[in-house]
């Protein structure tokens, strides 16, 4: 199993849960206060949403979410041959999950994360004052003096 993940900012997350939930015919797999997500199995869609006043439509990061540890290590492995920035976190805990990922940044500055959940939290991870930050990139923006590589995240 592996699918896409887009994770968008949204000004009111009751609302946008309520669309997404009509827009794909399901509801949530978790929903905690200032974050949702769904797992669609057609599309094959990992849907997260992030409450961010004043961010709203805007995109927090992209992903693609694996189903063991194992195939995140060999995407490091991989993403390192071919010559990219990645930034490891294993065993963080990010967006309600303990995960394993990876992270690269585009060209473009889009932040791409491949990544395995390992665990449910109950607790988000990073500081949720992180995600008001302009060009928020899953909890934090990258810095601007370092074209392609990413900032810790969430």
């Amino acid at each position: 199993m592996s699918r896409v993940q887009l994770a968008i900012n949204v000004d009111d997350l009751n609302q946008a849960v309520e669309f997404y939930s009509k827009l794909f015919g399901a509801q949530p797999a978790k929903l905690k206060p200032g974050y949702a997500n769904f797992a669609i199995a057609e599309p094959a869609l990992k849907l997260v949403l992030i409450e961010n006043p004043g961010q709203g439509g805007s995109i927090n990061h992209l992903g693609v979410e694996v189903e063991s540890s194992q195939k995140v290590h060999d995407e490091i492995a991989r993403l390192t041959s071919e010559g990219l920035f990645t930034q490891e976190q294993i065993g963080t805990t990010c967006c309600f999950a303990t995960q394993d990922k990876v992270w690269v940044g585009a060209p473009d500055g889009e932040q791409w994360e491949v990544y395995t959940v390992l665990a449910d939290s109950e607790t988000f991870g990073a500081s949720r004052d992180l995600l008001a930050t302009e060009n928020a990139a899953c909890c934090s923006s990258q810095p601007a003096d370092s074209p392609g590589k990413v900032a810790a995240c969430c």
